[in-house]
């Protein structure tokens, strides 16, 4: 009875090695398996916000960007005059600023995402299961050629529609790619959720007690005790009653 009240009190049926050693290996085993993809699990949670920093700083350089292409289409209109010309070039400028600024601020733990980053996510509970996550070039204002921009004149002006045209063909590839990892590791916290419930049900299968069966065989080897108990008195009663 103190075995089944033990393996009632912790909930598990292998409280030693002496329970069953193998059953208690294997359990071990399944354990550590069952706790790495519950950290894999966390990781990609973790690398899911990473991304979605990085999309929505893409998004408002994107944003930026066909605000830009409004003001120039605006300049490559003749009917504008130096006075107006300049005022557009000048908001252009402080576009170009407010680009630089959201990549400076696109980052995670202090690493900017948006300028040639290379990131490798541990997704899985083996060390080959990763996935990697890459911003080719920059995407400031420099690189993305906005620093070039002239609306000095109408020729200029139409100009300066292809370098835009062209940072906006960069940001959509960029949040392309970022779609399609987004998207994966959705795919891979379904998987690793799966794989872990099933090594957790494998693992209490072996370990756990059946908390309703060791409490039908407490009980019922209290009662057997109780009944000897109640056999003994009656029989030592016996002989002085005769």
């Amino acid at each position: 009875i103190n075995m089944h009240q033990l393996r009632l009190s912790t909930g598990k049926r292998l409280n030693s090695a002496g329970d069953d050693p193998a059953g208690l290996t294997i359990a071990r085993r399944l354990d550590a398996r069952a706790r790495s993809l519950s950290q894999a699990l966390a990781n990609v949670g973790e690398s899911q916000n990473v991304l979605a920093v990085a999309e929505g700083g893409a998004n408002n350089i994107q944003e930026l960007l066909v605000q830009m292409r409004d003001k120039v289409v605006q300049a490559a209109n003749d009917t504008l005059g130096t006075a107006e010309r300049s005022a557009i070039q000048q908001q252009l400028v402080e576009l170009q600023i407010e680009v630089d600024q959201i990549v400076n601020q696109t980052q995670w733990n202090s690493q900017i995402l948006l300028t040639g980053r290379t990131m490798t996510f541990q997704t899985g509970a083996d060390g080959i299961d990763t996935t990697i996550f890459t911003v080719t070039g920059a995407f400031n204002s420099g690189a993305l050629g906005l620093t070039l921009l002239s609306v000095g004149n109408q020729s200029l002006a139409s100009g300066s529609l292809g370098t835009i045209d062209a940072a906006l063909v960069s940001v959509s590839t960029l949040l392309q790619g970022i779609g399609a990892k987004i998207q994966r590791l959705t795919i891979k916290e379904s998987t690793v959720s799966t794989l872990f419930t099933n090594v957790e049900a494998a693992r209490s299968r072996i370990e756990d007690a059946d908390i309703a069966q060791e409490q039908l065989n407490a009980s019922k080897l209290l009662i057997l005790q109780q009944t000897a108990i109640a056999m003994l008195t009656q029989a030592n009663v016996q002989p002085s009653s005769i």
